[in-house]
């Protein structure tokens, strides 16, 4: 079985997204390749004797087309990350510029879920978990 092991954002402001994603999620971005053209992101550390939760790192690049315009449908896969509360994630997301494409929502003994778009227009899913959801 194939499993996700990395992503990648587009950016039309790189350095904005960077801002962005690093005061939501605390993810951290370090240049790689010509100036300018990539970016590892480190979503969490290393992990330390098996304590550190499984995910997936990624890359930044610049976007090369126009963003898709709101209200389009969705043409991309989505990344969902877990948080410890979906409702403060979201509001952030609002204070640095991002908006709500879906508000926040119980999935049935498993917890919330909502979605937000970065101020570039990528979508984000943020999941709490909760089993008591309802």
């Amino acid at each position: 079985m194939s499993r996700v092991v990395h992503f990648e954002i587009h950016a039309t402001d790189p350095q904005l997204l960077i801002r962005f994603y690093t005061a939501l999620l605390a993810w951290s971005f370090v240049p790689w390749g010509p100036p300018g053209s990539y970016w590892l992101i480190r979503t969490a550390p290393d992990a330390v004797a098996g304590n550190e939760p499984p995910g997936i790192d990624g890359g930044m690049v610049p976007r090369r087309g126009t963003t898709a315009e709101s209200g389009q449908a969705v043409n991309a896969f989505v990344c969902t990350v877990s948080v410890s509360d979906v409702a403060a994630t979201m509001a952030k997301s609002e204070e640095l510029g991002g908006s709500i494409a879906l508000p926040r929502m119980p999935i049935p003994g498993v917890g919330w879920l909502g979605y937000v778009k970065d101020p570039d227009g990528n979508l984000l899913g943020v999941m709490q978990n909760d089993p008591t959801a309802a």
